[in-house]
């Protein structure tokens, strides 16, 4: 079988190594050093590349990762990475073996799970280590705070699991009410009480994420799970800040062709932009395709410094600017879709706004056709 070869596009995702380490040394001074710090890196790291920003995240401080699928899984370990992973969501009864083959930490919320995992474990005549989850509001996942009393007197006559870890999931800690997070907090506490009572005493117990490791210190226990904070974006406008973290992922492209417009051409699909008088059009090859927002005569792309208004509507594979503002430009000049150029800034808040939808949505669109080119360490490289 041959070898895959990279091959040059016009159109990447550049991620800054050395902000992404930056960002992990200012987590690590910001969290107590008693509290474990657990990168989350599921769905490509959001964006990332999950085996470059698992390895910089190791070498800076986290010292366990945490994915959703066992295909995510099996890309870390095949990389050669050892550290700690647990595998959120809940597993099917098929799915046990290759956790156990990928030496995985599952999520168990459910007793017919954890008796799947307990009778593996007989089996092979070794324990398997498992995190509780437990559903305190989410309402998705887990064991619910509500029914403690039958469920963990059942899961302490199980043999061969060891209680690795204790997790929730806050359904709203980036918002200035914290109210329901903190009720969710003491019905977890609670939990954990009852729990303890019956022998069950997990190592590392965990409830915030992003949100909740900047505003909910009282949760924090002795691990946080950090994702979209560590690459520089929160998870929400009314957040805390933290001095240092900065973005470490930006979206770019260069021209591939210009065109030179009469008044009254139009430009793109449906013919939803008209020009006005002589003017040029700059063409980028990139697009829907790659899960760039696909708008219509909305958004910007930085060009020399300046902002560029899109024309017409974005297509699979390409989107079409208004060069007007920036008459020096060429073919194979680069724009910035998300990013810094000069002076400017475009935030993925502001394609979040744009495409009606949250900062997770647009950087774990951004699809595997776009090459992932990275600065300052691991993986540098360029996109030809």
């Amino acid at each position: 079988m041959k070898a895959t070869v990279s091959r040059p596009r016009s159109a990447w995702v550049e991620v800054d190594l050395e902000q992404f380490a930056r960002n992990w040394e200012i987590l690590r001074k910001e969290v107590p050093a008693s509290v474990s710090l657990m990168f989350v890196a599921k769905d490509n790291a959001y964006g990332l590349g999950a085996v470059p920003a698992a390895r910089v995240a190791l070498d800076h401080h986290a010292d366990s990762l945490a994915v959703f699928t066992l295909g995510e899984a099996q890309e870390l370990r095949d990389a050669g990475i050892t550290a700690p992973i647990l595998i959120l969501g809940e597993r099917l009864a098929e799915e046990v073996p290759h956790v156990l083959e990928l030496d995985l930490e599952p999520c168990v919320g459910s007793i017919e799970v954890a008796e799947a995992f307990s009778k593996a474990a007989r089996e092979r005549s070794r324990p398997v280590a498992i995190h509780l989850k437990i559903n305190t509001g989410m309402n998705r996942f887990g064991f619910s705070w509500r029914t403690v009393d039958s469920w963990g007197q059942r899961l302490r006559d199980l043999a061969g699991l060891e209680f690795c870890g204790a997790l929730s999931h806050f359904a709203q800690s980036d918002e200035l009410d914290k109210g329901f997070a903190r009720t969710q907090s003491g019905r977890f506490e609670a939990v954990l009480d009852h729990l303890a009572a019956e022998g069950i005493r997990p190592r590392w117990i965990h409830h915030c994420n992003s949100g909740g490791v900047l505003d909910l210190p009282d949760a924090h226990f002795n691990r946080v799970r950090v994702g979209l904070l560590a690459q520089g974006v929160y998870p929400s406008e009314v957040c805390r800040r933290i001095d240092g973290i900065a973005p470490v992922l930006s979206l770019r492209a260069r021209i591939t062709a210009i065109q030179a417009l009469e008044a009254g051409d139009t430009v793109g699909y449906g013919m939803r932009w008209r020009a006005e008088g002589p003017c040029r059009i700059g063409v980028l090859s990139i697009g829907y395709g790659d899960g760039y927002p696909r708008l219509r005569n909305q958004g910007h792309v930085l060009l020399h410094g300046h902002r560029v208004p899109l024309v017409g509507g974005v297509t699979m594979d390409a989107l079409m600017v208004d060069l007007a503002t920036v008459p020096e430009a060429q073919i194979g000049d680069e724009a910035v879709l998300l990013g810094s150029q000069g002076s400017e800034r475009i935030t993925v808040q502001e394609l979040a706004s744009l495409r009606g939808t949250v900062t997770y949505d647009v950087l774990t669109g951004l699809r595997g056709r776009l090459p992932r080119v990275y600065r300052g360490g691991i993986g540098d490289g360029s996109p030809g």
